[in-house]
This record gives C-alpha cells, structure tokens and sequence, in this order.
C-alpha cells in the first residue's frame, strides 16, 4: 500500500515494484493478501495452495528433497511455475546428502572437551 485517500475514496498499492494501482473504496474486496514462504519455513504446515517457483538461476537449490517437501506442503492445488528444464533437474538431483559441517568437532568443542562417556576428556577426578 502507498497510499489512501479518504477525501477521494481510494487505496494505491504498488504492484511489482514499478506498477501503482489505485483502488475504489467499493474495489477493496478485490484485494486478498498473498505471502511467500520458503520451503524450509513451511515444513510441517500445510496450505490450501502452493505455488512453486522452478528456475534454472536457483540451480543449487533444485534438489528432489526440496520438491517433495514443496508439493507436499499443498492441501488441495499445487502449481509448479518455470521451466521443464528445472523440474527434471529437481527431480533427478538426489538431496543434499552428508553435510560437512564439522558438527561432532563443533559440538566437542562446544561441550568443553567432553568425552563419550560425559566425563571430561582429562581423567575423572576420583574421591
């Protein structure tokens, strides 16, 4: 919205970046609200609609996991958007597979030097 008139009746609202549209009081039923999400922010929720984006300029995202998890997320429609190119690609490409985070030296490091058996890594104090 970038603006409202009460003398004129009106509601401006920008539509992509470049476009203004004034709007009627009596139009405003016209307007819903729409809101993006990504894919790993809707895991676990479910939407009437979804509406998935598939472009080659996101190449390292077009991954079979994250198509799931997108399709998935729809109740009733989902609408796939973009080229085939990028569909067959996210369908051939498997998950992100192992990480390497270093996450079992983060977390050693994290716990103070903590060993395996939850005592620290020096020798137990006895007594």
């Amino acid at each position: 919205m970038t603006g409202l008139s009460l003398e004129d009746q009106e509601l401006r609202v920008l539509m992509d970046d470049t476009e203004e549209i004034a709007y009627d009081f009596l139009e405003l039923d016209e307007l819903t609200h729409a809101y993006a999400v990504s894919i790993h922010r809707s895991q676990g929720s479910e939407y009437p609609c979804v509406v998935v984006p598939l472009t080659t300029s996101s190449w390292l995202m077009l991954r079979r996991n994250l198509l799931y998890t997108a399709v998935t997320r729809a109740k009733r429609i989902v609408v796939l958007v973009g080229s085939t190119r990028a569909l067959a690609r996210a369908v051939r490409m498997e998950g992100a597979g192992q990480r390497y985070a270093a996450l079992a030296e983060r977390l050693r490091r994290g716990a103070g030097g903590v060993g395996r058996s939850g005592l620290p890594a020096t020798r137990a104090a006895t007594g």
